[in-house]
Formats: C-alpha cells, structure tokens, sequence
C-alpha cells in the first residue's frame, strides 16, 4: 500500500514587507497526509482511468485530488459516479476560486463523496477569465444545478448546456460578479 511521504514543514513569508525592526511573520504549509481511506482511494484511481484520458492524480493536505481538464470533466464525472468500486454518488459542493494573478484566473473544484465506500476526492479544472465556459455536470448530479447557478452568478462561469443560469443569490440586472478578487467592494453608493 502507498505511504504518502510527510514532509519537513516548510516556512512560508505572508507579509512582503514587515514594519521597521520587526521580521516577517511566517505561518507553515501543512505537510500530505492522507487517512487509510484516502491512502487506499489513491491506489484505486491509478487503475481506473483509461489511458487516452488526461488527468492527474494528487493529494492536496488531506484530500485526493484529481485535476483534469475541461473536455474531460463529464466524462471523469460520470466514470466516478459509475464505477462499482467508487460510486461517487454525492456531490457536496461546487467551489470556483479566483487566482486573479494566473492565466487559468478561475479553478472550478468539486468536492464528492461516496456513501457507500466512504471514499472523499476532489476534481479540479480551470478556465481562462477571457472565456469561463465549462460543460455542465447537472447530467450527472442533479444537485449541480444550484452550485452551478451560485458559480455564475458570483463569479460569471459559463455552464454550458445548464437548463437554467438565472440569478440565485443577486437580483436579476445585477452589474457585475462580486465574486471576482477585482471587484469593487468599497465603491458603494447609496441611492
């Protein structure tokens, strides 16, 4: 059985540039560790993926990761889902992060269980901020509706072929997506 290797804890510098005669304040990165479950998922991936598939298997703190690109996500979804040995059945939650600075800006992250193995993955993808158009997995989870609609609303993912995108948090109109790192929070005007 693969043993994830533990890490020396490395230093990572927060603040850029510390006020006079005081140093930076350095907080550490939690090493991999994976729990027996996870451990034991991460050998059953390496085998279930077919070969013209492109993803990449990883462990991110204490979650197995599998980032694939955007073609892919359907199909990796399903194969999740069908697979007798995983069964993902349950899609907790939906997550789009914005790394304002990268060329991919936006990480779409989904986060899914299995009921009956106990098993916890997270599948990663990422788009470009010039076009956030991403296939909708409401095919496969039907609960992807609403996270969906959350992802476009806040931060104006483009779900292909998802039934209905209309706003669920804003007011329809609503200018903008304030999801966004680049979102101007403090120009509030009152009318």
């Amino acid at each position: 059985m693969l043993r994830t290797q533990i890490l020396p804890r490395k230093r990572k510098t927060v603040n850029k540039k510390p006020s006079p005669g005081r140093r930076a304040r350095e907080i550490p990165i939690a090493p991999p560790r994976l729990d027996p479950r996870g451990e034991e998922l991460f050998e059953v991936l390496k085998g279930v993926f077919p070969s013209g598939l492109k993803c990449e298997i990883g462990i991110c703190v204490d979650i197995v990761t599998i980032t694939v690109p955007k073609e892919s996500l359907v199909q990796v979804c399903q194969l999740l889902k069908d697979a007798q040995n995983l069964s993902f059945d349950y899609l907790c939650s939906i997550s789009v992060v914005d790394y304002e600075e990268s060329e991919q800006r936006f990480e779409i992250v989904y986060h899914m269980v299995s009921l009956s193995t106990y098993y916890k993955v997270a599948v990663k993808t990422s788009v470009i901020s010039a076009d956030p158009i991403l296939p909708t997995v409401t095919s496969v989870w039907r609960s992807a509706e609403w996270f969906e609609r959350e992802g476009h609303d806040l931060f104006g993912v483009i779900f292909l072929g998802h039934s209905n995108l209309s706003p669920l948090l804003l007011y329809e109109g609503f200018d903008g997506f304030p999801g966004r790192k680049s979102f101007p929070f403090h120009d509030y005007q009152e009318w």
